[in-house]
């Protein structure tokens, strides 16, 4: 299994990012897939979920700012970022709902103010 995130980069508060995980090894499009956002020093959190049936699901912390969303037919799940803050530093991964694959190596979100 691989989950191959990219998009990050460095934006100020405020900005915005699009972050995409390319995923193979499994069957996609039965998978409930997840972001999870590690800052720097503390643990890693889900900051949203998508169902194999398209629900969704968020943190409080990034309700009305991000949306998840999947492509079955590319296998790669997106997390759209609006209004950035610097609590949203640090490295973005994308998983099972559950986080059972091995992790990727993540995508670095840095916002700056």
């Amino acid at each position: 299994v691989q989950l191959q995130a990219s998009g990050g980069g460095l934006v100020q508060a405020g900005g915005s990012l699009r972050l995409s995980c390319e995923v193979s090894g499994i069957s996609f499009s039965t998978h409930d897939m997840a972001w999870f956002h590690l800052p720097p020093g503390k643990q890693y959190g889900l900051v949203a979920s998508i169902a194999s049936d398209g629900r969704t699901a968020y943190a409080d912390s990034v309700k009305g700012r991000f949306t998840i969303s999947r492509d079955n037919a590319k296998k790669i799940v997106y997390l759209q970022l609006n209004n950035l803050n610097l609590e949203d530093t640090g490295l973005y991964f994308c998983n099972s709902r559950r986080g059972i694959y091995t992790w990727g190596q993540g995508t670095l979100v840095t916002v700056s103010s």
